[in-house]
């Protein structure tokens, strides 16, 4: 990583503005006008996630299409006017970061600066439309996610306006928890209320089901699905979700045409066919006691880069 990054670009830069806006935000909350509390939160979250991934490598957060803004991330200063990435490639990106970065996250994340665009560019309000408790929650639960990734905090970011988006967040957490364990207990109530010859002949039919036969069971279509056991009526059921990350695990000499490749995926969707339960997201997942983390290992063909013809 280059020593001596942009501003615009810098990781430390961008976390410091984010921490600047958020202060603009908190202000505003306390002199109740709620339409700026969420326009300079919304700019705050993009900030914040913006920094997330210049942390990782600055060239994250440029647009990869505009050479003079590669170079500019690899530490190469030939330009000031540096171009990044829209908001819809920043949460796309942030979903390969933050373990926590589910698509209901995502989806809040594009909402959010999706109003705040309207807000900006039309003659729209659309901020006014917006109850506070419609967005409030799963804002700090956001950038809460966003801020554990890089090692920091609600309490770091906030200072000692931390208190009440941290109890926000542990109240709506716990209201989560509490509605997906009663889900799972009513899944588990009727298998058990279901005569045992029932229970065995659903659950040998649930046995016979393969992952690739539940693919249109799934509201997208997700990189790989795979089998759980149902936490309600503990027959076999599916989670899906997106490859996150793969590591070479078998090297191979230099005439080899196949490698071993371990792949990560992280889950998103659960559904269980047998007693109809379903568990969207990693909260609803750790809430019903599902390990949300998968890994597998394929055998491949391995991928050459073409010559250039100067040979």
């Amino acid at each position: 990583m280059p020593d001596d990054v942009f501003i615009a670009i810098s990781g430390e830069a961008l976390h410091a503005k984010s921490k600047v806006y958020i202060g603009r935000a908190m202000a505003r909350k306390a002199a109740e006008d709620l339409d700026e509390y969420q326009l300079w939160a919304s700019l705050a979250l993009e900030l914040l996630g913006k920094a997330a991934l210049a942390y990782r490598h600055p060239s994250l957060v440029v647009d990869p299409t505009n050479w003079k803004s590669l170079f500019v991330a690899a530490g190469v200063n030939v330009t000031t006017d540096v171009k990044t990435i829209t908001a819809k490639t920043l949460f796309e990106r942030l979903a390969h970061l933050v373990p926590r970065f589910d698509p209901l996250m995502h989806k809040f994340c594009m909402d959010i600066s999706e109003r705040r665009n309207a807000e900006l560019h039309s003659a729209d309000i659309p901020f006014r439309a917006m109850r506070l408790g419609a967005w409030e929650a799963r804002y700090w639960h956001a950038c809460d996610a966003i801020l554990r990734a890089i090692e920091s905090s609600l309490e770091d970011w906030l200072g000692a306006d931390a208190e009440a988006p941290r109890q926000i967040v542990a109240e709506a957490a716990a209201a989560s928890d509490a509605a997906v364990k009663l889900r799972v207990e009513t899944a588990k109530a009727w298998f058990a209320g279901l005569k045992k010859a029932e229970r065995e002949t659903l659950a040998q039919e649930a046995d016979g089901m393969m992952p690739i036969d539940q693919v249109a069971s799934f509201a997208v279509a997700f990189d790989q699905i795979w089998i759980e056991t149902c936490p309600g009526c503990g027959c076999r059921a599916f989670l899906a979700g997106d490859q996150t990350g793969e590591d070479i695990k078998q090297e191979n000499d230099e005439y080899a045409m196949w490698e071993i490749v371990e792949r990560e995926f992280v889950g998103d969707e659960f559904r269980c066919p047998t007693c109809k339960l379903v568990l969207l997201g990693g909260d609803e997942l750790d809430s019903a006691g599902i390990d949300y983390i998968h890994t597998d290992e394929v055998e491949r063909e391995m991928e050459y880069e073409p010559d250039y013809g100067n040979d």
